[in-house]
């Protein structure tokens, strides 16, 4: 298995607490699409970070040696509806979980 950290950007530094009703609708699919992830075993947890600097989401995926995170990325709704959400995504270079310790 291979992991990986996934940092999502909203599309200006004030979001979320300006989002639009059209923002509200996409980031509703992409925590249904999370959920999916979720229950598919693909990812470990998803959620925003109370960064000071600004609120960004963080999700962790655990992905066979062959899968490619920017398949998960380009098929989430943020992704697809073009609205201005960029992904960082960075591979670790190790992971304890709980089924390792």
């Amino acid at each position: 298995m291979k992991y990986y950290v996934c940092r999502l950007t909203g599309p200006r530094p004030t979001f979320p607490q300006d989002m639009t009703p059209q923002e509200a609708a996409i980031m509703q699919a992409h925590v249904a699409y999370c959920g999916e992830l979720l229950r598919a075993g693909k990812a470990l947890v998803f959620g925003p970070v109370a960064d000071p600097a600004g609120v960004w989401g963080l999700g962790v995926l655990q992905l066979s040696d062959d899968a490619d995170p920017q398949e998960i990325v380009a098929n989430d709704p943020v992704t697809k509806a073009n609205a201005g959400f960029t992904y960082q995504v960075m591979p670790m270079l190790r992971a304890a979980t709980r089924e390792t310790c």
